[in-house]
Formats: C-alpha cells, structure tokens, sequence
C-alpha cells in the first residue's frame, strides 16, 4: 500500500496550466483532461464521498448544474474514494456530472491538493476541500479554497457575474442607479432587483 504523506502543497494558481492526466471515474471509464479540451471546466476536490459536506457541496452543484452548463462550463468531481464508492454516491444523489475515483492520487496530486489538515486538534493527511476552474487550454482561471458546501454554486456564479459587469459596465451602472434610486418609490429590496432584472432581460 502506498503511503501520501506531505506537510507541503504544491497546490495550482491561477494561470498555472493544469497537467495532464487520466484517471477512471464511477463507472470504470477513463476520463482525461484533454477530454475537455477547447471547454470550460470546474473541478472540485471533496474529502470523502456520501458524507454530509461533501453531499452537501455535490447536490448544491447539481441543483445548480443547468446555470453552470449555459455558462459553458463542465463539471468533474474527484476524491480518493473507490469507483464503487464514487457510484453509489453518483447513483444516490442523481448527479449529472462524473465523479473521479483517484486512488492513486494522479489527479489530486496534479492539483496539489493532498497535504496536512487539523480537525479537533488532531492533525493527519488528507485532501483538501478546493475547487478549480480552468479554461478550454487548460489554464487555471480561479481558486476557490474556502468552498461553501451549501452555497458552492454562488460562489461560481458570483465570479460569472464579475465577468458580466466587466463585458457590459454601462449597462450595470445603469441598473444600480435605477435600483438604489427606486428605494424610496417600492420598500422591498427583492421587488426592486426583480422589477429592474425584468426590465434588462
């Protein structure tokens, strides 16, 4: 049996290219980055499969998964769980997206996500709960490595909205001017996003 033991993350930055790897996913078949090539792809490490906050993170992104897909972005989950493990996981909770069992730690390692964790004053290996985005050639785009396992979508769907402002900031300068001047005509914070999102569709 080998043994992964590290008190160092050499963990990917953003504009760092991913490596190439292969590894199998739930069902035995053998996923690779190149499969993603010319696409955006969100990869998200999590500890253990069918644990509450690793279920938590997955169902969040499934829930979420038809807003990340029109944004053109591929979804890849991975672990060191078993491909049985990972399956009854997929099976369970009807994810739409693959799950990677890399037990040998090729891709974990090709992220640089494996290394020294504390919980409860004890301190061992393991992975580390981060999530990457990474462009159709292959380039780290964004890191998130304090996940929201509840909330993970928004986190991404946040960084989407970023890029929205950026591509159209006359537009968005005009509706926060007509929300926050609207304030004193409609009281509701929510009825006024909804009336002025309405209105830029």
């Amino acid at each position: 049996t080998q043994i992964y033991k590290t008190s160092f993350m050499n963990t990917l930055k953003v504009g760092d290219k991913v490596p190439s790897f292969s590894a199998k996913d739930q069902d035995g078949n053998t996923i690779k980055l190149e499969d993603y090539s010319g696409k955006k792809l969100i990869v998200f490490f999590y500890p253990k499969a069918s644990t509450p906050g690793c279920t938590a993170e997955a169902c969040n992104l499934r829930d979420n998964y038809k807003e990340l897909q029109s944004e053109g972005y591929e979804l890849l989950g991975v672990s060191a769980d078993s491909e049985k493990r990972q399956a009854k996981f997929k099976e369970k909770y009807e994810f739409p997206f693959p799950l990677l069992a890399d037990e040998d730690h090729t891709v974990i390692n090709a992220f640089g996500v494996w290394g020294l964790k504390k919980f409860m004053g004890r301190e061992y290996d393991g992975i580390h709960r981060k999530t990457f985005v990474v462009d159709g050639e292959g380039i780290v785009t964004k890191v998130i490595d304090k996940v929201k396992t509840k909330d993970h979508a928004a986190q991404l769907l946040d960084w989407y909205l970023v890029g929205y402002i950026k591509k159209r900031p006359f537009q968005m300068g005009v509706f926060f001017v007509l929300y926050y001047s609207g304030q004193q005509f409609i009281q509701s914070r929510a009825l006024r996003f909804f009336l002025w999102t309405i209105a830029f569709v």
